[in-house]
């Protein structure tokens, strides 16, 4: 059995919070690395995608990178760091970017317009690596040897999840979602059994990364706005049989303390279920590694 390496780079969500109140956690917009199979599967280019082109840089040296992008969406914290991305610099590495279209622009044009001028220096189309830009239209399609399914998430705009299954595992990453619970909000049509198939995308994963963004009180003030209650993702990673689970998309307001008092909140609460669900609070820097005995 061949690994999987899962790696942190960016974990918050909406907008980077830096500062000495959020080192633990971390600032940076989403960005997690997947090793598998031999390909670099990156999942979002929030502003953690610069720490990760750095290090891509300074491992690889001469040789040429070769990497998939996949991109949930095009909101900006999703993006925002690809501008940044010093891979894309370089004429002898190949970016190969996947996302799905938005309805009116595309993603191209997404991706184009945020580096335009007045607002960025540099053309997309300036950039001197192979960046090929393709726009998905299945919900399962292979990476090389890894099998990708993909499913729309409860999110404003066109937002997705994958699932990535490896010969280590599978790791689910569904970043800004919102559980339905009992609030019955929904951004993509009906409501009825959405949330059985959320737990059905997730059902048995090594690994699920997902928006937690608020407490139950909090999310009292936010419901419709495609973010989930952490009570409630505890519920369904309970469901699915998930293994681990990750609070990721973290809110720009909540600092290392309040981020550590969910997590607690949060394995309490799988505690009283009678759960054995092992739970952590997404961290800049971290490494899981599926595969190793």
């Amino acid at each position: 059995m061949s690994e999987c390496r899962i790696k942190f780079w960016g974990v918050r969500g909406s907008v980077p919070a830096p500062g000495p109140s959020t080192v633990h956690f971390g600032g940076n917009t989403p960005c997690v690395e997947v090793r598998a199979e031999g390909e670099i599967i990156v999942l979002d280019a929030g502003t953690g995608i610069r720490l990760l082109g750095t290090a891509l840089a300074q491992e690889f040296g001469e040789k040429p990178i070769a990497l998939t992008l996949l991109i949930s969406h095009p909101h900006w914290d999703h993006i925002h760091g690809f501008p940044f991305f010093l891979p894309a610099y370089c004429e002898k590495n190949k970016i190969h970017i996947l996302g799905y279209a938005d309805f009116r622009l595309g993603l191209q044009n997404t991706l184009e317009g945020q580096m335009e001028s007045p607002y960025f220096p540099i053309a997309l189309k300036e950039l001197q690596g192979n960046i090929v830009i393709d726009e998905l239209c299945d919900v399962e399609f292979p990476i090389g040897a890894v099998r990708v399914r993909a499913h729309r998430a409860n999110h404003p705009g066109i937002a997705m999840g994958y699932r990535l299954f490896t010969s280590a595992g599978s790791v689910v990453y569904l970043p800004d979602n919102e559980p339905f619970g009992s609030h019955r909000v929904s951004h993509i049509g009906t409501a009825d059994r959405v949330d059985e198939k959320f737990v059905e995308f997730a059902r048995g994963a090594d690994v699920l990364i997902t928006d937690a963004q608020y407490t139950g009180g909090e999310y009292e003030h936010h419901v419709g706005w495609g973010h989930a209650c952490v009570n409630d993702v505890v519920g369904l990673a309970i469901e699915a049989g998930v293994k681990r689970l990750f609070l990721f998309h973290h809110d720009p307001g909540h600092d290392d303390a309040f981020i550590h008092a969910m997590l607690d909140g949060a394995r309490n609460l799988a505690a009283a279920k009678g759960s054995a669900l092992v739970i952590d609070a997404a961290r800049e820097g971290e490494e899981v590694v599926l595969g190793t005995g």
